[in-house]
């Protein structure tokens, strides 16, 4: 079943109701499904809440599951002229959520959706409950020897021609991140690259490519505050064949989260829940169950 706005968009695939919020002067698209304990699923570049599809069916039957689609993502407005840097999508998260009132939150963060859910929870810890990620990060990479060669090319006066004309970031990369490429059929792929119809609806994948190159110093200011979280619930499900997100990145967050719990997936790229989806939903279930029990006890005693 094709949506008429979407003709690209199965909708038996993704079967939710569309929601907008308007923050600022755009609207922000984001799916609400399902009661109970809140979980707030933010996703990476150039993905969108497509990402979540299989963990949203699976976990709407006990939570409460919101999806957002990040500005210039998904089914949100594309504007070209926008502020896509990396603080400003934390800033519009941030609105989204005081907008819809939204609190005690378990967040599950993916790839830049771990850098802005995370400094989100740096900054209102008081409002998470627990957070799972997938690949991700959060620190000064810029010494790191994958920086110095990724740089080369994210300076390269092509990469807007990459990524405007030639949909690089989801015709290309997504395919390459994927460490088992049968898990990623014709059919979902095309829900990665047709959302970007127009070379003036790619900003925001051009503004995650320059991110990485500029904001090396906010990223690192985050982590020196990475502490404020260490009391919270944490699990980590990584994709340890991911050729972007590296098994040192994880290496690093374990070190800062020693009582977090680690699922590493051996065969696995960079996008889990696409790649494990049925590991990764028994993984999270089982992890958000052990949270709502212990809540129960904490407030049963």
């Amino acid at each position: 079943m094709l949506d008429p706005q979407h003709p690209w968009l199965d909708r038996q695939a993704y079967p939710f109701t569309s929601r907008y919020a308007t923050i600022g002067d755009h609207r922000l698209h984001y799916i609400d499904e399902g009661e109970g304990p809140l979980i707030l699923f933010v996703h990476g570049t150039p993905s969108w809440s497509f990402d979540y599809r299989h963990l949203i069916q699976h976990l709407s039957g006990e939570f409460r599951c919101i999806a957002i689609d990040l500005m210039g993502f998904g089914l949100s407005d594309k504007p070209k002229n926008y502020d896509y840097s990396t603080p400003n999508h934390v800033q519009v998260v941030t609105q989204f959520i005081e907008q819809l009132k939204l609190s005690d939150l378990h967040l599950v963060l993916h790839d830049f959706g771990g850098v802005i859910g995370m400094a989100y929870a740096i900054d209102r810890p008081k409002q998470i409950k627990s957070i799972t990620m997938f690949n991700s990060w959060l620190w000064d990479a810029s010494h790191e020897p994958e920086f110095q060669q990724s740089a080369k090319i994210l300076r390269s006066p092509l990469l807007p021609f990459m990524y405007l004309r030639l949909n690089f970031s989801p015709r290309f990369l997504v395919p390459k991140s994927f460490h088992d490429k049968t898990k990623l059929r014709k059919s979902t792929h095309r829900h990665y690259t047709k959302v970007f119809t127009k070379a003036a609806e790619r900003h925001g994948p051009l503004a995650f490519a320059r991110s990485i190159l500029n904001d090396q110093q906010w990223f690192g200011s985050l982590w020196k505050k990475v502490h404020r979280l260490q009391d919270k619930p944490i699990l980590f499900l990584w994709g340890m064949q991911d050729p972007f997100v590296l098994p040192k990145y994880l290496d690093k967050y374990a070190s800062a989260f020693p009582k977090a719990q680690i699922r590493k997936l051996e065969d696995c790229g960079h996008f889990p829940q696409e790649e494990k989806k049925e590991e990764v939903k028994e993984s999270l279930s089982s992890f958000l169950h052990q949270q709502i029990n212990v809540a129960k006890l904490a407030s049963n005693p």
